[in-house]
């Protein structure tokens, strides 16, 4: 896991050594919040969360001065005065928004996600323009080692609904990565059904995040995918 992820940093700041990469992202005096997920079902992996901790080190930054969390973050003194985040979260189909990734691994950020739920998580993406969000994130990992492709119900699982894809997509823009992740989401939908099948409801909240809020970019056009290791079943 370690190696994936760093081979990712070094890749996208195009640095050929790990830790100037990580000193690209990172500097040693910033106080680091690693936004993780806890979802049972499917978390963050803790061998994923360790290689993070391990980046954040390479860069500098004292263990005094990094945190993981999910539920908690509201509480946590790290989160409260960071000046860096790093966002990261498994993909997975949503009951309410379609797909939950990058965009609304946020929504722990504020005393009420339920005011973030209507027009199915639209706006998701005014979070990133919190006070305690806003230009702080350095990094943004989507998951994708064994994604949640469909479900029934709120909160649902069924272990037949993921696949084995094995990746990390890594990127600076969370609406790019996003965009990305939701194609390949689709790919793996419609190979497996044999049909296209939409989502219900649509993950309009990723292309809201770029076409409403000017946040990032979701035009697959516009995105610069690099793609490393294995490609066969890469889906795009």
């Amino acid at each position: 896991m370690s190696e994936m992820l760093h081979q990712a940093v070094m890749t996208l700041t195009g640095s050929s050594d790990v830790q100037e990469a990580w000193k690209q992202l990172i500097t040693p005096t910033d106080i680091v919040g690693i936004k993780s997920n806890i979802w049972h079902y499917l978390p963050t992996p803790p061998s994923l969360e360790s290689a993070i901790v391990s980046g954040v080190r390479y860069a500098g930054v004292t263990d005094k001065n990094i945190s993981i969390d999910d539920r908690g973050i509201l509480r946590n003194p790290i989160f409260k005065n960071a000046t860096a985040l790093i966002n990261v979260r498994p993909l997975r189909t949503h009951y309410w928004s379609g797909v939950g990734t990058l965009l609304k691994n946020y929504i722990m950020f504020v005393e009420r996600p339920s005011d973030y739920h209507g027009d199915t998580c639209a706006d998701l993406a005014k979070l990133w323009k919190l006070p305690q969000i806003e230009g702080k994130t350095r990094l943004n990992i989507l998951v994708m080692l064994t994604p949640l492709f469909h479900s029934v119900g709120p909160h649902a699982f069924n272990a037949q609904y993921t696949w084995a894809y094995r990746g990390l997509l890594v990127g600076l823009d969370p609406v790019a990565v996003d965009a990305t992740g939701l194609r390949i989401l689709l790919a793996q939908r419609r190979e497996y059904f044999q049909e296209d099948r939409p989502l219900n409801p649509p993950a309009k909240h990723i292309y809201l995040a770029d076409t409403r809020h000017h946040l990032g970019t979701a035009d697959p056009a516009k995105i610069e995918l690099i793609k490393l290791g294995w490609k066969e079943g890469d889906l795009i």
